[in-house]
């Protein structure tokens, strides 16, 4: 099981953001805000912050938008139902932790420059290390280091906490080496797909996010 320290932020995504926030409001009882655009204006998304310096990301594709590849984030343009999609790590040295999983026998992927337009009009940016197919079906996080402030974990509404984090996998064995090779600790057990389960203590109670 995953603890606060490690942890960054989760990516839940959604087909259609006014419905997502709407459904995490409904399950919560806290509003997600609006966080911006990214990867050129085709996703969008909203943000809670879970304390500790973590938080809950909401991401969908922009209506009317379209991948000149045809293929978006997250596999967002044949996302059909809400999920809980993966997870990244903060780290402070990100080419450090490429290359020590690369010697552990498994590739991160190499560091990319990423940001968001802020809906104030500035723009929030750093750099991440993840798969084109994430190890695990996302299970296997993604590493993120910070070049601006504020984190979001810090500006989202408050009022939920994260609690813990687990996985399914119908071969956790092979997760569990990838994950050991990243230097990241998650409990993943077997299961008959493969699955990201967060609990959260929020107004309502706890609640699990999939």
């Amino acid at each position: 099981m995953i603890s606060a320290p490690m942890l960054d932020h989760i990516v839940y995504a959604v087909p259609d953001l006014e419905r997502g926030v709407n459904d995490i409001e409904r399950q919560v009882r806290v509003r997600p805000v609006s966080g911006g655009t990214h990867a050129g204006g085709l996703t969008h998304n909203a943000l809670l912050s879970l304390g500790a310096g973590s938080y809950l990301e909401i991401i969908a594709p922009v209506p009317g938008s379209e991948a000149p590849t045809g293929a978006l984030p997250f596999g967002l343009e044949t996302l059909t139902e809400p999920r809980l999609v993966t997870w990244a790590v903060a780290v402070d040295d990100i080419e450090r932790r490429i290359e020590a999983a690369r010697l552990a026998g498994y590739d991160p992927g190499e560091r990319m420059a990423g940001g968001r337009d802020l809906p104030d009009g500035s723009r929030l940016t750093w750099q991440l290390a993840v798969r084109a197919e994430p190890a695990g079906d996302g299970i296997v996080p993604f590493l993120i280091h910070w070049l601006s402030e504020p984190h979001p974990s810090g500006t989202a509404p408050e009022g939920c906490q994260f609690v813990a984090l687990r996985a399914e996998h119908p071969k956790p064995e092979s997760v569990l080496r990838v994950l050991r090779a990243l230097a990241v600790e998650l409990d993943v057990n077997e299961g008959a797909a493969p699955r990201l389960i967060a609990t959260l203590e929020t107004p309502s109670g706890r609640v699990e996010l999939s």
